[in-house]
């Protein structure tokens, strides 16, 4: 609690003398008789009149020092947060068939569709958006502040949407296409494969320099373990798993990163990129400006209700407690 003027709290140090004046009036006004026994008034029941002889001054005393407090006019600081701008994301997902593979829970594709579902749940003021590839790409949802909408969009994902490979030039050469003409100052795209571009017409380091160009810096996540994983694999006799070589060109990743001023992260399981993800969005949190503004929140009129409270209480007991009858 402040006080715009705490210079008029000096005056409630003058409600001491007042209070002692009132005490030795009192005194002064009290008759002293003498009995030689106290025996009569022990039956004596003393009357309202007499608990609340001092209340009318007391009261009277309150509003004065409240008032005292109000010309003072205590205030409470406040500040105000307003966020001014959020991050423009693009998230390129590879689609190809490689990522059905089960060194992640359920698979690959699964497990990469419900962590972004998470990171997205929690980016309350960024325009998300989402692009998919394999041998192709294309955009899913354009970047949006409807993440329900997005969420959607990422549930319907499956393998087999477009024609099998691993485009990457082409899959990060569209979600820079949604961002370059973002107003934002930060943007950013986060590119997940788990394979080697072997697809597409634009090579990953041409669309890299393009990324950098237009200033949109991107994350990239290799998603597979190190050595081999359980694939699906149609066979003759059926859907059956078989021993399939990861093979991820981490170079080219990290390249791609490296030239827009993203990272390359690795993800071997759900646990760790989930765990990326939060990297990613602590390193970006910064970006996010927020305005701070101080204000003064004024609270005398409370204690101007209480003063009312106090004057409507002294009338009445007044009037009806404290009525002398000519």
């Amino acid at each position: 609690m402040t006080y715009a003027h705490p210079q008029y709290l000096w005056f409630l140090l003058g409600l001491i003398p007042i209070a002692l004046w009132y005490i030795l009036k009192k005194r002064k006004s009290q008759a002293a008789l003498q009995y030689s026994s106290t025996e009569l008034f022990k039956q004596y029941h003393k009357p309202l009149r007499q608990y609340l002889r001092h209340s009318l001054f007391l009261l009277r005393l309150a509003v004065f020092a409240l008032l005292i407090v109000i010309l003072a006019r205590p205030q409470i600081e406040k500040t105000n947060e307003k966020l001014t701008e959020g991050i423009d994301i693009v998230i390129a997902l590879d689609i190809s068939g490689s990522m059905l593979a089960q060194d992640f829970k359920p698979n690959r594709l699964e497990a990469s569709k419900d962590i972004a579902i998470e990171f997205i749940n929690k980016q309350e003021y960024d325009r998300i958006g989402l692009v998919v590839f394999s041998g192709e790409s294309f955009t899913q949802c354009p970047v949006t502040l409807d993440h329900t909408i997005l969420i959607n969009m990422f549930k319907d994902i499956k393998q087999g949407l477009i024609e099998d490979g691993t485009a990457i030039g082409y899959g990060l050469a569209t979600a820079v296409n949604n961002l370059k003409d973002s107003k934002s100052k930060s943007k950013i795209v986060i590119l997940l494969t788990d394979g080697e571009n072997n697809a597409g017409n634009i090579d990953p380091m041409t669309a890299a320099d393009l990324a950098a160009k237009f200033n949109i810096k991107v994350y990239t996540i290799g998603v597979g373990k190190n050595g081999y994983a359980d694939m699906p694999v149609q066979t003759i006799f059926g859907q059956q798993l078989q021993k399939v070589e990861v093979k991820i060109d981490e170079e080219t990743l990290k390249t791609i990163s490296e030239k827009t001023g993203g990272i390359y992260f690795r993800a071997t399981d759900n646990n760790s990129l989930k765990m990326i993800y939060e990297e990613i969005n602590k390193l970006e949190k910064d970006k996010i400006k927020e305005k701070s503004e101080k204000y003064k929140d004024e609270k005398y009129l409370s204690y101007l209700y209480i003063v009312l409270i106090l004057i409507i209480s002294e009338i009445l007991l007044r009037l009806f407690v404290f009525r002398n009858i000519p």
